[in-house]
């Protein structure tokens, strides 16, 4: 993939035409100007110009978005040059958020120390510069620093290219330079529903995730697949299955099986219920079950007919209440065939014929 390398320059902003209120420092500061730009110098000298629009502002305003800490302002760019020449490189000011507007991009909540902005109410500091980086084509990639400062034009002093260089690799790839690659490596992470960052061995991975789903795990590898057959093929399989869910010789409607449902239902009821009194009935009369034992029965074969049937079955016949002292048939009576003592007494003391007595009994009865 080619590399493109990253280009520096440093503008001045003059503070007095910010149109701050009179006696106070700035608090919005334009920092570069919209369209093609070009110092008073005349650089940039390696492209036409320099140029800023929405399309390039809108990495800029995102990436200061998620910074965890804020653009620091310092004086005279010393936070670049302290690795070289040992000083301190306090702060002016600071600021966090960028906002592109219709003449350029702006930093919109800077914060002044109080000694910083003193200076710039008494003009001691008059410019702002911000450096940034820039391709080839002098496409602003990048805002590295911004600086208060008298002598803006520092791109041309060879410290601060080579302080620039060592916090930025000189081989990075250009920001809004796009390869064929990387734009086919974008189609695929949003084709995968990958996140943004994903590297090359993870769009690779997933795709062979989809191919293994889609030849329904046959192995075969991503390089040698053709991807549209397969998915026109799956495509050609749900449509099958949609028409036979639609196909009522394969599929009984809903309202017929339901009522075919309920008419087993009937059936069972009533043939359970048959049963029932037949097996209370006989268990009854065979004394397997008592009079008492009816209600209980009856509720326990309603709800589960086996249940009752496997107790009758095991349950003891009463004899006393499956029979009768006659078997079944009427009593008879019998008739004396001897009269007592006393009766024979009786019959004695009045002169009665015990044989008319017994004849006379037995007619009575």
């Amino acid at each position: 993939m080619p590399r493109t390398a990253i280009n520096f320059a440093a503008l001045s902003v003059d503070l007095s035409q910010t149109g701050a209120p009179a006696g106070e420092a700035p608090r919005v500061i334009r920092l570069l100007p919209a369209g093609e730009f070009r110092a008073r110098d005349g650089r940039p000298t390696d492209c036409d110009a320099w140029q800023m629009n929405a399309a390039l502002a809108a990495p800029l305003i995102a990436a200061a978005s998620q910074r965890a800490t804020r653009y620091v302002i310092d004086y005279e760019h010393q936070t670049l040059a302290s690795a070289k020449n040992g000083r301190p490189a306090p702060a002016s000011g600071w600021f966090g958020s960028l906002e592109w507007r219709d003449d350029g991009l702006y930093a919109t909540d800077v914060e002044w120390t109080a000694a910083a902005a003193d200076m710039i109410v008494a003009h001691e500091y008059r410019y702002l510069s911000p450096v940034f980086a820039y391709d080839d084509q002098g496409r602003v990639t990048a805002l590295l620093h911004v600086a208060l400062t008298n002598v803006p034009a520092l791109d041309e002093l060879p410290e601060l290219t080579a302080a620039l260089s060592a916090l930025i690799p000189v081989t990075a790839t250009s920001t809004t330079t796009e390869t064929p690659m990387d734009e086919l490596n974008e189609q695929l992470r949003w084709l995968l529903n990958l996140p943004v960052g994903a590297t090359a061995d993870d769009i690779k991975a997933q795709l062979q995730k989809l191919v293994d789903q889609l030849s329904k795990g046959q192995g075969v590898a991503a390089a040698s697949v053709d991807l549209v057959a397969l998915v026109n093929a799956q495509e050609q399989r749900i449509a099958a299955l949609s028409a036979n869910q639609a196909d009522p010789a394969k599929f009984v409607p809903i309202d017929a099986m339901k009522a075919l449902q309920d008419q087993i239902a009937a059936l069972t009821a009533q043939v359970n219920g048959r049963e029932l009194d037949e097996l209370v009935t006989a268990a009854l009369s065979d004394g397997r079950l008592l009079p008492a034992q009816e209600k209980w029965a009856r509720d326990l074969g309603a709800s589960n007919v086996a249940a009752l049937r496997g107790y009758i079955e095991t349950a003891t016949p009463i004899a006393a209440l499956s029979s009768t002292q006659t078997g079944g048939r009427q009593p008879v009576i019998e008739t004396a065939t001897e009269l007592t003592g006393d009766a024979l007494a009786i019959c004695s003391m009045f002169g009665n014929d015990p044989a008319a007595i017994k004849a006379a009994m037995g007619g009575e009865q």
